[in-house]
């Protein structure tokens, strides 16, 4: 099957280059969204081998919307798109344990998660956990959704990626694609990842104005798909 990976990433030039040399060749076309990096995060990932794309407005779903644009115009569409962070917190190993159950047929979307999955100590802060922990609790009850995780290593089969018709431009984008999965009847199934410290800061739990606001917009997002 056809397979191709998104990658979105905000100066990662540290952290790039490892991720993508140890992506596995079954993978067609790795596409780096890079996301308004002031570094070399451009450079590092063409010489890694990888499809750079430039967005200038910063947002990791505007990252990932970007890719999904890029995918729209091949004359040869993927089978199974699978999106990985760039900040090598991920084993991009692991994409074939992901990518398995689709292959299978055993299902339309797979979510890496953590949750179930062995994680390094201080790879995660207490919010990101607690969010999890809140987020998939919440998603259990409305939509009767049982996820452990919003990890964003995850695999989806295009067709159904692009029925989903995703909006979310920032941090609502993975558990946007998880609820609109739900409701739009698609099978899908969880594997454990592994999960280690990030390298460099986050940009996300590593900041208070980070950590506030992807929990404030997951909370929205439900909220909003309710």
């Amino acid at each position: 099957m056809l397979i191709d990976v998104v990658i979105p990433a905000f100066n990662e030039e540290n952290a790039i280059g490892k991720v993508i040399a140890e992506i596995p060749d079954i993978v067609r076309n790795i596409i780096v969204v890079n996301n308004n990096s002031n570094d070399d995060t451009r450079k590092v990932s063409l010489a890694a081998g990888a499809i750079v794309l430039d967005e200038p407005q910063k947002g990791y779903g505007k990252a990932c919307l970007k890719g999904l644009a890029y995918l729209d115009e091949l004359k040869q569409s993927p089978e199974i798109v699978v999106f990985l962070d760039a900040d090598y917190s991920d084993y991009p190993e692991e994409m074939l344990t992901i990518v398995e159950p689709i292959i299978q047929n055993n299902a339309d979307m797979v979510i890496g998660s953590r949750a179930k999955g062995s994680r390094e100590n201080g790879s995660m802060t207490l919010p990101q956990i607690f969010g999890n922990w809140l987020a998939t609790k919440l998603m259990f009850k409305l939509f009767k959704a049982d996820f452990s995780d919003l990890g964003p290593f995850r695999a989806i089969r295009w067709n159904k990626l692009k029925a989903l018709k995703m909006q979310d431009e920032d941090y609502g984008w993975t558990i946007e694609m998880q609820i609109k999965a739900v409701k739009k009847g698609l099978t899908f199934t969880e594997v454990p990842v592994n999960y280690r410290r990030r390298i460099g800061v986050s940009k996300v739990s590593g900041t208070v104005k980070g950590v506030f606001g992807a929990g404030y917009k997951i909370l929205w997002t439900i909220w909003k798909y309710r």
